[in-house]
């Protein structure tokens, strides 16, 4: 009885560590990584309808990030630590945003922003799921969109993440073909409205 106990006890423990290793992965990601692209998958569930896109990404920490959206529609999204631009090719429209008013216009501004995210959310590890290590990060500021978020990571790196809003929606993102600490051409992080397009300031 005893010997079951303890067993029982050694693999709580061993348990509790590899969960814990998913708060540690992100901080070693986090200090290690100062640039980042990739191509992603995202899905956005809400209401009984999923939509699916697909795209590129380009990070440069703090603050620089590029999230474009090729299929099934083509838009963008650029921070260059001072201005977030929202620009959908359709609708021939930009949005420039404040970047302290846009922290959350997308999940490179999320990857790209204050690297110590500790002090904006309460980390929670979870148990491993689908070959990840993953993490629960629950806004501390009242006035976050998100309810939570959570973070799936292997081999050091963020491969998906699924952030769940206020409204019953959940995006979630894949991750893939991920190489860090790229150089990347500054030029990535600007941007021009064209133009033919109607430009709306927040």
């Amino acid at each position: 009885m005893r010997i079951q106990i303890l067993c029982g006890a050694f693999a709580a423990l061993i348990t509790s560590f590899a969960h814990a290793d998913a708060i540690g992965d992100l901080k070693q990601f986090l200090g290690s990584t100062h640039s980042l692209k990739a191509q992603f998958t995202q899905s956005v569930v809400g209401k009984g309808k999923t939509q699916t896109s697909t795209g590129n990404v380009a990070i440069v920490i703090p603050g620089k990030f590029r999230w474009e959206y090729q299929k099934p529609y083509q838009q963008l999204i650029v921070g260059d630590a001072k201005e977030v631009w929202l620009y959908d090719q359709d609708l021939k429209q930009a949005t420039s945003k404040n970047v302290a008013n846009a922290l959350e216009s997308s999940p490179a501004a999320l990857l790209a922003g204050d690297t110590s995210w500790e002090k904006n959310y309460t980390l929670k590890a979870l148990p491993d799921q689908d070959g990840l290590a993953w993490l629960e990060a629950t806004p501390k500021r009242d006035d976050s969109s998100f309810e939570h978020i959570r973070l799936g990571l292997a081999n050091g790196q963020i491969q998906r993440m699924d952030l769940f809003d206020k409204f019953g929606q959940t995006t979630q993102i894949r991750f893939s073909q991920i190489v860090t600490n790229p150089k990347l051409d500054t030029g990535l992080f600007h941007f021009t409205p064209p133009k033919d397009v109607d430009v709306v300031r927040e």
